[in-house]
């Protein structure tokens, strides 16, 4: 599936991509909220799985209404553990380390920093996870999904339609890179994804994107590793992180990968 084969669905703040696959279908949602969130929808037979939550009251109201003709067996709640609101009658599954990354971890720390920043319009209630899943497989609405852990939470490979979702990758923007090690490991990871021939890569804050686009991030993170290692201070490695990049997203990322680099 070609990552721009899709027909689109505009809604009133957000928009939709559907992909269609025959007996699957995937639904993006784009959500245009202040932080790019992605929402995606894997509908068969009229049944479905959301991989994430929105995490603002409109978009919350919006997808909502979009999905009240499909029927929703299941939510996978990764990196987004906020926006509980939203459809709380669903089941929502998890690995324990997703569960303890939004409670207490580092994604509670965002949800925080988030409530902080957009005060009432954000929903900083965390999902309640009512099935605690292991790595491996899990079938979920007669759909297929396999489960691989991360250090945060964990990713999802999605057989039928020969997809991974993933946190971030962006192939036109800056990252969180926490150091150069960190830079390694998500090399192995995108070059695993080249290796296994995924038709999309799913990531919470951007569009759907292929292979060539894993390849563009692979080399930025090489890059990247060469800046840092030319560059005796945090300032130098911004400026020239901005030169080479100049019309790259992300310019906060950028900012936290600085602090990392050179703590």
């Amino acid at each position: 599936m070609n990552k721009n084969t899709f027909t689109t669905v505009t809604l009133n703040k957000g928009e939709m991509n559907v992909y269609d696959f025959g007996g699957i279908k995937l639904h993006a949602y784009r959500t245009n909220d202040f932080i790019d969130d992605e929402v995606f929808i894997i509908e068969k037979n009229g049944k479905a799985v959301i991989i994430e939550s929105p995490c603002f009251f409109d978009n919350i109201k919006e997808l909502t209404e979009y999905l009240k003709d499909i029927e929703v067996e299941g939510m996978l709640i990764a990196y987004h553990g906020a926006g509980a609101t939203f459809l709380p009658e669903v089941p929502k599954y998890a690995t324990q380390n997703a569960v303890e990354f939004s409670e207490n971890g580092g994604g509670k720390a965002l949800i925080d920093n988030f409530t902080n920043s957009f005060g009432e319009i954000f929903d900083k209630s965390v999902h309640k996870i009512t099935d605690v899943m292991a790595e491996g497989k899990v079938t979920i609405g007669g759909i297929d999904f396999v489960i691989k852990q991360t250090d945060d939470a964990f990713d999802v490979e999605i057989p039928e339609i020969n997809a991974v979702y993933t946190h971030m990758l962006g192939h036109d923007c800056h990252s969180i890179v926490a150091g150069a090690g960190h830079a390694d490991g998500i090399i192995a990871e995108l070059k695993s994804y080249i290796e296994k021939g995924y038709d999309l890569i799913l990531t919470s804050h951007y569009t759907p994107e292929d292979l060539k686009d894993a390849q563009t991030k692979i080399d930025y993170l090489e890059n990247l590793k060469k800046i840092a290692a030319n560059c005796s201070d945090a300032d130098s490695f911004k400026a020239e992180g901005q030169k080479q990049y100049p019309n790259y997203n992300g310019q906060n990322y950028l900012d936290m990968t600085e602090g990392f680099f050179y703590a």
